[in-house]
């Protein structure tokens, strides 16, 4: 640990507490107590690797957002970028636990996870990068193929989006579409030729193959004072779970258009386990399971400040 300065690389000892929920018992872990901003990415982009190596998240402790992880084994937390320019909310780590894909200024980077060695992917040039604000579109979410393989970022150029796809491979990138808005995409975990955005609030839910082709509207709502929101692919199902503000949740078949209702009560932001088999929801918090099932992730600012918390489930 550098005691110094912070900077790129630098450790902190564990931060984790353990406390339990008084209306419900459940044991909850407190994973960062810094004074300071903290949070996962958005609810829909998995914030582990698959063999849950590391947590990946954002803290603020520095003076400006910067990337972290907390190594499971040892529960240290590490630094992982030293940016002025980093888009928050853009970063996706990947599956394989090797590298986490983020914006910075109008470049696109990936980060090696051991050796922190940072590479620039696609540079946008002087694009805007995205819309103002931080709803939908304007919050800058990308989308990671489960793969592995392909990277999917929005970019605003002037008037329109630019929907670019990064081979992470190869490192070559292509725009496969452009329109008013893209929000929020989400690689099919079951197709990675398969993508979903949202488009503008009142036309969500639309699907687009990965080359470019078939860009195609999936539901269209059903009257106008209808609220859809907040989609997630339901893994192993070919669906899209989606809320129906403040309904309950649905989801529809992406290749027979059948829609079903998941929930009658209201949910805000929801997602699936890894198994597609429960789904955990809030009005606020933006919990996500862990791929073991045996965790639920979430940011509450019960402290005063946003911290990561576990709520640990019972088998």
């Amino acid at each position: 640990m550098n005691p110094a300065g912070s900077g790129k690389g630098r450790t902190w000892p564990s931060e984790s507490r353990w406390l339990r929920d008084e209306a419900t018992g459940a044991r909850i872990r407190q994973v960062t107590a810094h004074p300071s901003i903290h949070h996962h990415p958005f609810f829909f982009v998995p914030p582990y690797d698959d063999a849950m190596r590391r947590l990946v998240f954002v803290s603020h402790r520095t003076g400006r957002p910067q990337l972290f992880a907390e190594e499971q084994a040892s529960g240290r937390l590490v630094q992982l970028t030293d940016r002025d320019d980093l888009a928050e909310w853009s970063f996706h780590p990947t599956h394989d636990g090797r590298h986490v894909f983020f914006v910075a200024g109008t470049g696109a980077w990936r980060l090696d996870l051991e050796t922190l060695a940072e590479e620039r992917l696609v540079d946008f040039g002087d694009a805007e990068m995205r819309e103002r604000g931080m709803v939908g579109a304007a919050m800058g979410t990308t989308t990671v193929s489960r793969d592995d393989r392909w990277w999917a970022v929005p970019v605003k150029v002037g008037k329109v989006l630019r929907f670019v796809v990064v081979d992470t491979a190869s490192g070559a990138s292509r725009v496969i579409l452009e329109r008013d808005t893209i929000g929020h995409p989400q690689f099919c975990p079951d197709d990675p030729d398969l993508i979903f955005y949202a488009g503008p609030l009142t036309d969500r839910l639309w699907l687009v193959n990965r080359d470019g082709s078939g860009n195609r509207r999936l539901w269209q709502r059903e009257h106008r004072d209808q609220w859809i929101t907040h989609e997630s692919w339901l893994r192993g199902r070919r669906e899209l779970g989606f809320v129906d503000w403040p309904n309950g949740m649905r989801a529809i078949d992406v290749d027979s258009g059948a829609i079903r209702w998941i929930t009658r009560f209201p949910a805000w932001h929801a997602h699936p386990d890894d198994t597609g088999h429960w789904i955990v929801c809030d009005t606020h918090p933006h919990p996500r399971p862990s791929p073991d099932g045996k965790r639920v992730l979430y940011t509450s600012d019960a402290t005063g400040h946003a911290q990561l918390y576990e709520c640990w489930l019972e088998s």
